[in-house]
């Protein structure tokens, strides 16, 4: 598989994994009732607010990542022999 397709992948599944204990601890601690539509609302609208959330974090991650990656390859071009 590709790289990009695996990091797809990695989180499309990590999103998953963390849907299940986020629906589980808004069930528990607000009381809400999976028969009521707007309570149904209430928990899409919450995780889609908890994935904006992350992406804008996973956003900054990815910045650093790149910004940390194109120094330390400048150094090492820097520092390669003649």
């Amino acid at each position: 598989m590709g790289k990009k397709t695996d990091l797809i992948s990695i989180l499309v599944i990590v999103i998953i994994g963390m849907f299940i204990p986020f629906l589980g601890s808004i069930v528990i601690t607000f009381g809400l009732d999976f028969t009521n539509f707007n309570d149904l609302l209430k928990i899409g609208s919450t995780f889609g607010w908890f994935l904006l959330i992350f992406a804008i974090e996973l956003f900054a991650v990815f910045i650093y990542y790149q910004l940390t990656n194109k120094i330390a390859n400048k150094k090492l071009e820097e520092n390669k022999p003649k």
